[in-house]
């Protein structure tokens, strides 16, 4: 049995979830079998029965608007997915970057389609400010590559139940299986380099947060939550990659409003290596996760398994993967109807958030014991090798 993995990420080109999860599944499947991925991108290598192929993209002669060239450049890098020949058995999609690449493989290959839903597009509304009207090809080529797949794969139940609400799909062809974690690469580190080189008091306590500057990771939520924080720790912001040049606004704005109050706000406007971020979340006293939507929320794993406590909003499948008064602290996030990405009371929510952190600041036992948790609850429920049977094992239903 041989599997096609296609995708937008893979290291080194890497920027979200979804690129981790490939990275980890394709490694840990070709521990067994042959896989073969194919991603955006330059890569090019191959090691035992894992090989990996970049298609690149050149944009040069692309005369339509900007927000465009990023639909029109995952159909096009689909169609080079497809015009190179496919000899697997099955192809995989992760993200709907590379569901046009899927469709024609299952349609011209005569191969069985696997999904693996990393976030859901009509859930993600705020994506028009990146995308324009590729924000309704990608609402399409969701829907269509969704509703003809052989299996789908939600990386929680929450997904799950979101999956079967929105799209004709029969119940019997998605299942759960969670996103894993590399607990050989995600452990404490007792180096401090990078936080040296970034400006961190490495004898202070301080919290953090990793992501994206996207308003599905309600980072500008966090910033204004700083105002309700007690004195006497570091805030550390690894925020990059904004969405759009709006966001990237709003959060310079939230950010240098919030410094004017308080000078212990390191602000690291760059995605940092994995060997950067393990040392910054090893050190962190606690993680801070404010998605207002989050699918898995795989951040809140990593810094689990580096055995720091987690403070995250009780959104999707964050829900599974942080015990509340366990391996963390869950705050409720109620939405608002018409909207239902944003907090019908955005100060309450800052306000909880900050009472969460403050709290587990003052009691380093209860941070250490929250710790200590979830590195157990990582190691017991989110290994890759779990992930990857469960995945092959659905691989071998559909043959």
């Amino acid at each position: 049995m041989k599997v096609c993995l296609l995708t937008n990420e893979y290291p080194p080109r890497i920027y979200g979830g979804a690129g981790v999860h490939v990275d980890g599944l394709s490694r840990e499947l070709a521990k067994t079998m042959p896989v073969e991925v194919r991603c955006f991108g330059d890569q090019r290598f191959e090691k035992g029965n894992l090989k990996v192929t970049g298609f690149e993209l050149d944009t040069a002669n692309f005369t339509c608007p900007e927000p465009l060239k990023s639909a029109f450049g995952a159909v096009q890098r689909c169609i080079d997915f497809n015009t190179a020949n496919i000899d697997a058995d099955l192809v995989h999609c992760h993200t709907w970057y590379s569901h046009f690449g899927g469709i024609l493989a299952k349609l011209n290959y005569g191969i069985p389609l696997v999904i693996t839903v990393h976030s859901l597009e009509p859930l993600r509304p705020w994506k028009r400010e990146q995308l324009a009207g590729g924000y309704d090809f990608s609402v399409w080529v969701e829907k269509t590559a969704l509703e003809m797949a052989d299996a789908i794969i939600a990386v929680s139940g929450e997904t799950k139940r979101d999956v079967e609400r929105l799209f004709d799909v029969d119940s019997t062809r998605v299942q759960v299986i969670h996103n894993g974690i590399d607990l050989d690469r995600y452990r404490r580190v007792d180096s401090t380099d990078a936080l040296k080189r970034h400006g961190i008091n490495p004898k202070k306590p301080y919290l953090l947060f990793v992501g994206r500057i996207t308003r599905q990771k309600g980072i500008v939520h966090l910033v204004r939550a700083i105002q309700y924080m007690d004195k006497g720790f570091q805030v550390v912001l690894c925020a990059g990659a904004p969405d759009t040049p709006e966001i990237a606004a709003e959060m310079k704005e939230a950010v240098e409003s919030a410094m004017k109050k308080r000078s212990d706000i390191i602000w690291i406007e760059e995605m940092v290596d994995r060997s950067a971020v393990t040392e910054l979340y090893s050190h962190a006293a606690v993680f801070c996760c404010p998605s207002i939507y989050e699918p898995f929320g795989i951040i809140n794993l990593e810094a689990m398994a580096c055995e720091t406590a987690v403070v995250a909003s009780a959104v999707g499948g964050i829900k599974e993967v942080v015990v509340d008064g366990e391996t963390g602290f869950l705050v409720p996030l109620q939405q608002m109807k018409e909207s239902p990405f944003e907090p019908t009371n955005p100060e309450k929510f800052a306000r909880d958030l900050a009472a969460r952190i403050n709290q587990l600041m003052k009691d380093r036992h209860l941070r250490e014991k929250f710790g200590k948790a979830g590195r157990k609850r990582a190691k017991e429920k989110f290994s890759w090798s779990a992930i990857a049977e469960k995945t092959k094992a659905l691989y071998k239903t559909l043959l």
